[in-house]
C-alpha cells in the first residue's frame, strides 16, 4: 500500500466553520476548517450519494448531509445520526507553507 500527500489547497481556501470540495488523485475530498485546526474526509454520503461539502457543520464537530440531515463526526467518520448508518473515510492532514496537504492511501 502507498500513502501520499498530496497537495488540495491553500489555507485561505477553507472559509471558517466551512468546507470545500477538492479532488485529491482520484478521491473526491472534503475540507474542513472549525477553529484553526484542518480536517478531511471523503465527500460522498454514504447514504444517499450527496457532496457533504454542500453541507452544514453543526454543533461538536459534525457535518449534516444537506440531503436526509444525517450527520457524521469530522473527526473519526463515524456515522452519528440516520438515515447514515456507514461511516465515511477519513484523511490526515498537515499544512506547509500556507497550504494544505491531505495523505491519501492506494
Amino acid at each position: 500500500m502507498t500513502e501520499n500527500w498530496i497537495e488540495a489547497a491553500a489555507q485561505d481556501d477553507v472559509p471558517e466553520q466551512g468546507t470545500l470540495q477538492v479532488r485529491c488523485a482520484s478521491e473526491l475530498i472534503c475540507l474542513y476548517k472549525i477553529g484553526v485546526t484542518l480536517y478531511a474526509t471523503q465527500d460522498e454520503c454514504t447514504h444517499g450519494s450527496a457532496s457533504l461539502s454542500e453541507g452544514f457543520i453543526v454543533e461538536d464537530g459534525l457535518i449534516e448531509c444537506p440531503l436526509h440531515q444525517g450527520s457524521f463526526d469530522i473527526k473519526t467518520g463515524k456515522a452519528v445520526s440516520v438515515p447514515c448508518k456507514d461511516d465515511i473515510r477519513v484523511f490526515p492532514v498537515k499544512t506547509e507553507n500556507g497550504k494544505i496537504f491531505v495523505k491519501i492511501s492506494d
